[in-house]
């Protein structure tokens, strides 16, 4: 008999890096785990895709704040730094504007306020406030937001016996009378840098002009802790991950989609399949999107309070994700680089209001191949390009739109990125639209970062890890708190994992379903 025999089980859903982080987590302290997984591979969205000799990561491709990921590794123990090999780079961003100008966003505050002051006098000034304003959100992030089960301003503050005049302080600082976009351009007057700047909300698929000012807090957190790229690609994450849960005891089940699940005295008790299979635990994490999980997932459970206020919520933006071996690298190219639209206003417009995509689109690109040689064959280049669309909206046919799609991408990249050979110089290609990602993933209506950050005072937050509404169940990943991103998709899978453990722990004896 093993230590473990009579430790509580823990069924997770799916093994994206919210999934995995919660698996490894719990496992560590003790617990029994099942993860399963509909697809046939682990990782969710941190998938690959290999063709002729060249590797391309398929979904996030910026690693932020590795600090996150080390914690992950040391409730087991284990260095990270034994795991992964990390690389810092710097610039974290080269911008491109149709206007010739070129712009690197680079770590050292000071460096990057003399750039941007360059193009307009006071804009470094303005930067360096940007920074601290920054720097004082994140640490109220850190104090009241990060590291516990959040979903609303109630969770984060106790008005009552905690509420002193600090709190207050901070509470002011959150400016929820303003926007990120706002926030940028009172003390950054150039639109070009304002532009660069709105894009931290990369990470959460959301127009700047509707996000809360907390975001703010992203530029201090990217600025103090690096960019980072894993040698191997962001695959190589949860392939770590992946490695880490097996060596502590976690059952994979992959290509196991689950139908539902179960309750017994009115708490999680378990899942079953879609081919009917019963799986008990005394626990159930769900890796699956927030929105649908409660919608498709939970059966017999009063759910119209979380219905009224995350279902109304409008998903984030969606993608179209090209994948291009290239017979050629481009020098001009940073390892990360954004090639920007004419008017930040009218796309964010198409996108977000108007739900068509962009006439004149902003792409992302990742070049590895500087890194990462192994990504392509000699001189060659794995590019991803990255361009977002609307979420899947009725009417719209991505079997119809992509070829003409594909086409405004790839001119963009020609007119505006000094990529003009670019089309003669693929020799393998591959691609997701919006339709792709919902049916590989199933995020809520093709989304990739869940709900939209929008709303000055409710834009920051999302469904919470604790599930009010089912005691026993756990919300992990992008479309959870505290976000999506890499780095907040893995905190959320470790507070529902400390979230489920803590309950467990407090229960005292597993009330597993015995099927």
């Amino acid at each position: 008999m093993t230590s473990r025999d009579h430790a509580p089980h823990v069924v997770v859903i799916g093994a994206g890096l919210g999934g995995l982080a919660a698996a490894c987590t719990l496992a560590a302290r003790g617990n029994n785990v099942t993860v399963c997984e509909a697809n046939e591979w682990l990782g969710g969205k941190a998938a690959e895709w290999r063709k002729d000799g060249f590797r391309f990561d398929m979904g996030p491709t910026i690693l932020t704040v590795p600090r996150v990921l080390e914690r992950v590794f040391s409730e087991a123990g284990v260095r990270m730094s034994d795991r992964l090999d990390l690389r810092r780079l710097d610039p974290q961003w080269r911008c491109f504007f149709e206007d010739g100008t070129q712009i690197d966003l680079c770590e050292n505050v000071d460096i990057m306020a003399q750039r941007l002051d360059s193009l307009s006098g006071g804009d470094g000034a303005g930067y360096r406030e940007l920074i601290a304003a920054s720097e004082h959100l994140h640490q109220i992030s850190e104090r009241f937001f990060f590291w516990k089960s959040v979903g609303g301003i109630g969770d984060t503050l106790d008005l009552g016996s905690s509420f002193n005049p600090s709190t207050l302080r901070d509470v002011l600082a959150l400016r929820m009378d303003s926007t990120l976009a706002r926030e940028i351009r009172r003390r950054v007057k150039d639109e070009r840098s304002a532009q660069m700047l709105d894009h931290f909300t990369q990470y959460v698929g959301s127009n700047p002009q509707q996000a809360p000012a907390v975001l703010t807090g992203i530029a201090h957190m990217q600025v103090n802790d690096g960019v980072w790229y894993p040698m191997g690609g962001t695959r190589a994450v949860p392939e770590a991950l992946a490695k880490l849960a097996e060596e502590l005891g976690v059952k994979f089940r992959p290509s196991t989609r689950i139908r539902h699940i179960l309750k017994r005295n009115g708490r999680a008790a378990g899942v079953e399949t879609v081919t009917g299979e019963t799986i008990a635990a005394d626990a159930v994490i769900s890796n699956m999107d927030s929105v649908r999980t409660m919608r498709e997932l939970v059966k017999g459970v009063d759910t119209k309070k979380f219905e009224r206020k995350w279902g109304r919520r409008r998903p984030a933006c969606s993608g179209v994700v090209l994948y291009l071996g290239l017979d050629r690298r481009y020098e001009h190219l940073a390892h990360h680089d954004f090639v920007f639209s004419r008017d930040p206003h009218e796309e964010f417009d198409s996108i977000y209001r108007r739900g068509v995509p962009a006439e004149d689109p902003t792409c992302y690109l990742a070049a590895p191949a500087g890194t990462d040689p192994a990504v392509a064959p000699s001189g060659g280049e794995a590019l991803y390009v990255l361009t977002h669309v609307p979420y899947i909206r009725r009417g719209q046919n991505w079997t119809e739109l992509f070829p003409r799609y594909r086409q405004i991408i790839l001119d963009k990249l020609k007119n505006c990125a000094g990529m003009t050979d670019i089309e003669s110089r693929i020799r393998v290609e591959h691609h997701l639209t919006p339709q792709d990602i919902h049916d590989r993933y199933s995020p809520l209506r093709g989304a990739i970062y869940g709900l939209a950050s929008h709303g000055r005072l409710n834009g920051a937050f999302k469904p919470a890890n604790r599930v009010k509404e089912l005691d026993g169940l756990y919300l992990a990943g992008g479309a959870s708190h505290p976000g999506a991103g890499m780095p907040m998709a893995l905190m959320s899978g470790w507070i529902a994992a400390d979230c489920a453990d803590r309950d467990l722990s407090e229960a005292q004896t597993p009330q597993a379903l015995s099927i």
